[in-house]
């Protein structure tokens, strides 16, 4: 029998991430997922979420939490403690959800490689149009949690990501996984989850140009899903 290596999940909570991670379970085997948050540990670094929303989708992946607080002056610097404790559980391996963008892949590559890890792009260079229809081929839900107002209004808040949505992405000049920031998604169901994730609203807000949705974990059963 051979042995899978011992990987780790770079999990900002969305579609993407959630998309690398469908492809590579058959060949590592992925025991944690390592988070990012702002200084208070109030939001998550890259899509904003609540840490229990995070908790809550790490829980039902079975997986390990390890997170990091920082500014983003110090980022860099936390994300590296991060890779280190993961190395230091034996895990070889750091999966991440990057489609394009040869800086963010170098930096990605560089930083696992300082603290003795692989980096490893599964969706790396795909189209992006494909990768969202094998989001949701796959069984997986998510809900738009930001867009940014240059191109996306407030009426997309919490709408459910969808193949027909293409058509309006396309016509708006937006990517369709959002790979330039336009919005980015919460996952609330996976064929990896153990259960769906329910939420509810709290609220929203537009800051730097960019409208927010608050959500909260919901009881099982219970909230809002796409």
């Amino acid at each position: 029998m051979t042995t899978r290596p011992r990987a780790a999940i770079s999990w900002s909570g969305g579609k993407d991430c959630c998309s690398a991670l469908h492809r590579v379970v058959d060949r590592y085997e992925v025991v944690a997922a390592l988070t990012m948050f702002d200084e208070e540990g109030a939001r998550s670094r890259s899509h904003g979420l609540r840490p229990e929303l995070v908790a809550a989708q790490v829980e039902r992946l079975g997986l390990e939490q390890v997170s990091r607080r920082c500014a983003w002056e110090t980022y860099d610097e936390a994300f590296v403690s991060g890779l280190e404790e993961l190395a230091g559980k034996g895990i070889t391996h750091v999966i991440f959800g990057d489609i394009m963008f040869d800086t963010h892949r170098a930096w990605t590559e560089q930083r696992s490689a300082a603290a003795g890890l692989t980096a490893v792009q599964p969706i790396w260079g795909e189209p992006t149009a494909l990768m969202l229809r094998e989001f949701l081929a796959s069984g997986s839900e998510a809900l738009i949690v930001t867009a940014r107002a240059k191109f996306l209004d407030r009426s997309w808040l919490g709408r459910p990501v969808t193949a027909a949505m293409l058509d309006e992405l396309e016509a708006l000049g937006v990517d369709p996984c959002g790979e330039h920031g336009e919005y980015h998604t919460l996952v609330v169901n996976s064929p990896l989850f153990s259960r769906p994730l329910g939420v509810r609203a709290c609220g929203h807000v537009l800051r730097g140009g960019c409208w927010a949705l608050d959500l909260e974990a919901a009881p099982d059963g219970e909230g809002w899903r796409a």
